[in-house]
């Protein structure tokens, strides 16, 4: 059965936007975009709905999420002025406080709140990837869930991965149409050279996706560059022999072999153009999360100089940044950018944000070819964006009314493969009360303790 989706604009992303325009829908795919009453001519029988003054739109691609962390919303706020601290707090937290159904509970709220701001995929890196797996398919997002290796002492290299390998090779038979498995080595300062050795080789052997952190710290710096600052420190508490390679975080990474994985690559705040050069001959992609830099007072990376990579933005775990909304995002990212190198602002436009925020995104996990545009042949991920809010009227450029006049809280239908998930203010897939009641009970196990 055909249904046809109408409203005031219609934005493909890859195509210039359409007044009065119409999506057709079949089963899983886009079938038809273009003016409303092609559209309908071309598909008579088609049932349709119209959303009037909105904008239909690909879904949002978020890159970046930690979704198990979610009942950690404002638990670390203290920690912020210390990385050190904020990491030890949140790692010890989820090892000794919340159970494999706390976490899946977390995770499937923080789905819920993805999808009600429209995010139809994301590319969420999980300790507990089970866990976040299976609650992407409960609430029937798009994504990958990149299992998380930690481990850098390198002679436990040998013992580390084949556990590593172990989980992934089990989480691999519960992937779904809509999700799929991929390796995050967590950072540079986590995870051993002969560690990450071994998951490059492994996830090329296996055509699996990569994401890591990477050049996000100062901490991070001086340990690659010098060898000192906490992280250094703590290795030398722990009896953990390291010798600083003298270089930045990108070129350690293209040294190990990790770059010719093409792995997403999340944060980049302390990169150079020699940095950015290299990411570009590896073809590796970025994932830019300017709330959650800017919040944990890690910097401002140069996100002018990342429109000539693959890249999208991620809202990182709601325990850095408080709220899962990439439109949200994509504005922050625009006018820090602007501000940071008004030269480049015939480039830093609304359409190139919106590019990233959808298509931009897809292209950065290697999902282009399904996801993250308006056009027949694609899978149904698709949104219905209100323009008839007092923020945003009046609106001569929907483009413009989209990305510096609205938010996650504007979007009205989210849909993805054809199925609607969201709509008429409720997550259609899972019993948001409970969940709601629940993530309450976890938050108030985490204070309690």
């Amino acid at each position: 059965m055909t249904k046809i989706y109408s409203a005031r604009w219609v934005v493909p992303v890859t195509a210039p936007p359409i007044a009065d325009g119409a999506v057709a829908v079949e089963g899983a795919r886009i079938v038809a975009v273009g003016p409303r009453a092609d559209v309908r001519a071309q598909f008579p029988d088609a049932t349709t709905e119209d959303f009037g003054a909105a904008a239909l739109m690909p879904g949002l691609v978020n890159c970046h999420t930690h979704l198990e962390l979610t009942a950690m919303r404002g638990f670390l706020e203290a920690e912020e002025g210390n990385f050190f601290a904020w990491l030890r707090k949140l790692t010890l937290a989820r090892m000794l406080r919340l159970t494999a159904d706390d976490l899946r509970v977390s995770a499937a709220w923080g789905a819920v709140e993805a999808v009600r701001a429209g995010v139809t995929c994301v590319g969420d890196a999980a300790s507990s990837a089970d866990a976040c797996l299976a609650a992407l398919a409960d609430v029937g997002l798009r994504g990958t869930i990149y299992q998380e290796v930690f481990g850098p002492d390198a002679r436990m290299a040998q013992e580390q991965w084949i556990q590593s390998r172990a989980q992934l090779e089990a989480l691999r038979t519960d992937e779904t149409p809509l999700v799929r498995v991929g390796v995050s080595p967590h950072a540079p300062y986590t995870v051993s050279a002969p560690l990450l050795e071994m998951i490059t080789a492994y996830t090329l052997d296996q055509r699996l996706p990569v994401m890591m952190h990477a050049a996000e710290s100062e901490m991070e710096t001086l340990l690659m560059r010098a060898g000192c600052g906490v992280f250094a420190d703590d290795y030398a508490r722990r009896g953990i022999e390291w010798r600083a390679p003298c270089v930045s975080p990108i070129q350690y990474l293209a040294q190990v072999g990790v770059l010719r994985a093409r792995p997403l690559l999340v944060h980049c705040i302390r990169v150079d153009d020699a940095d950015i050069e290299t990411i570009k001959i590896f073809d590796a992609r970025v994932a830019h999360c300017p709330k959650s830099n800017a919040k944990l007072g890690h910097g401002h990376a140069p996100y002018h100089k990342f429109l000539k990579l693959k890249h999208g933005f991620g809202s990182d775990s709601v325990a850095s940044n408080n709220t899962c909304d990439l439109l949200a995002e994509a504005s922050t990212a625009l006018l820090m950018a602007r501000a940071h190198a008004p030269d480049a602002l015939a480039e830093l436009t609304a359409q190139q944000a919106l590019f990233a925020a959808t298509a931009g995104g897809a292209q950065a996990l290697g999902l282009d070819a399904q996801t993250g545009a308006l056009a027949a042949g694609l899978q149904a991920d698709l949104i219905a964006v209100r323009l008839d809010g007092a923020h945003q009227l009046p609106v001569y450029d929907p483009l413009s009314a989209l990305i510096f006049a609205s938010s996650g809280r504007d979007v009205v239908l989210t849909v993805v493969a054809g199925r609607e998930i969201y709509r008429d203010g409720r997550a259609q897939t899972v019993d948001e009360e409970r969940l709601r009641a629940r993530v309450q009970e976890i938050g108030a196990k985490l204070m309690a303790n």
